[in-house]
């Protein structure tokens, strides 16, 4: 690895280079656990980086990211190397950003090229929480300067390479301002409904307090400099903001929004709820064939598991507040299993007997035939039909 990856590949065009480095459960043994630890490491020393949402663009020059194709059950690494070709000529232009500007199907991609519409169903499902829609604001306003600045080079009659002309084709400012107040309308339809969580109300009072520290320093400043106007306006700008802070300190926090793939993640630790049991029960003794293959699946659910868990994970939001969702999504299942195994009846217990013991047999004696009110002479020789009934009569137990 070291030797392949050191020095630049003398190509034009990015290519994607796969390392096959584990398998499931048919395949597992092929490989070697430490394969991929071995491969990252130098990647890591060579200083590739690993990026999850690398493709083969050359912006992605010098990174990686492991992988598991579920269809063919395979583990691999995945590599972009670095190579010497350029992306495109910029007619000697040293001010001229770079070509593809914006990475396919990243987040500025899809917020800068989708219409308002779009951008409205995305902002829904992608950011569902205020903290990531306070994200999203700050990723309009990057991607608002980038078109200013493609904005700024026409002015001085500087071409635009073919990248930046689509770009400033595609985006408009009207409709960046348009996304700009739709996102900043949905943060306060969160705050008016309290729909904020812990670390949300957190984050939003202490940058109240930094508005509000910055407020008193300029109006002391403006006080003594006898400015009776700003003054005024500074007052008016710290009875906003104060207002503001008693709204968000009176909002109840409510929990993390759940994981989009709950449901599945759900069923996912239902099924391996027996195998755990299983697993348990047979710790110190030899396990059947059948026995081994279910503790095998156990793995692969925890795989899959892992999986839809990273892939709940929404735009511009960071490890600690997702983290905090997964927790919140396991402490759903744990709830949800320890309801379900209090509603199992006790063992033992019989139909019509809560209590579970059993209700003692009564036995009754067959009573001798009657007719016309007397009793029925017997014979000297009994028949045999009613041979048990003369040895039950013949008891004293009655």
């Amino acid at each position: 690895m070291l030797s392949a990856f050191s020095d630049p590949l003398p190509l034009g065009d990015m290519i994607r280079i796969t390392f096959v480095t584990g398998a499931g459960k048919l395949g597992r043994a092929k490989y070697d656990d430490n394969a991929a630890r071995a491969l990252t490491s130098a990647l890591r020393e060579l200083g590739f980086e690993d990026d999850r949402g690398a493709s083969c663009v050359v912006e992605c020059a010098g990174s990686f990211k492991l992988q598991h194709d579920t269809g063919k059950n395979l583990k691999t690494v995945v590599v972009f190397p670095r190579i010497l070709g350029k992306i495109e000529e910029d007619d000697g232009n040293s001010d001229t950003p770079t070509a593809s500007i914006l990475k396919d199907g990243s987040q500025e991609h899809m917020i800068s090229m989708s219409s308002v519409a779009v951008f409205t169903r995305m902002l829904a499902s992608k950011c569902p929480s205020w903290n990531q829609k306070k994200e999203c604001i700050v990723m309009i306003g990057s991607i608002w300067e980038l078109v200013e600045a493609l904005d700024a080079k026409l002015l001085k009659g500087v071409l635009l390479t073919g990248a930046e002309q689509e770009l400033y084709d595609e985006v408009s400012a009207d409709g960046l301002s348009q996304k700009d107040s739709l996102v900043k309308s949905e943060m306060q339809k969160h705050v008016e409904e309290g729909r904020i969580t812990r670390f949300e109300k957190s984050k939003m009072l202490a940058a109240v307090k930094e508005k509000l520290a910055v407020l008193d320093k300029d109006l002391a400043e403006a006080t003594e400099q006898k400015k009776p106007k700003k003054v005024q306006k500074l007052k008016a700008q710290r009875e906003k903001i104060t207002a503001r802070e008693r709204i968000v300190e009176e909002i109840t926090p409510v929990a993390p929004h759940a994981l989009r793939h709950e449901a599945e993640i759900l069923k996912l630790r239902k099924e391996m709820k027996p195998i755990i049991k299983l697993q348990d029960e047979a710790r110190g003794r030899l396990m059947s064939l059948k026995e081994t293959a279910a503790i095998t699946r156990k793995e692969e659910i925890e795989e899959e598991i892992e999986q839809l868990e990273e892939k709940s994970r929404g735009w511009f939001e960071d490890d600690a507040e997702f983290l905090a969702r997964v927790e919140v999504n396991r402490a759903v299942a744990a709830e949800k299993a320890r309801k379900a195994a209090k509603k199992k009846p006790s063992g033992g217990a019989r139909s019509g007997n809560s209590a579970g013991k059993m209700q003692p047999i009564k036995w009754s004696t067959p009573a001798p035939s009657k007719k016309n009110g007397k009793k029925k002479a017997s014979t000297n020789k009994p028949s045999m039909g009613n041979s048990f009934a003369a040895m039950m009569m013949d008891s004293d137990s009655d």
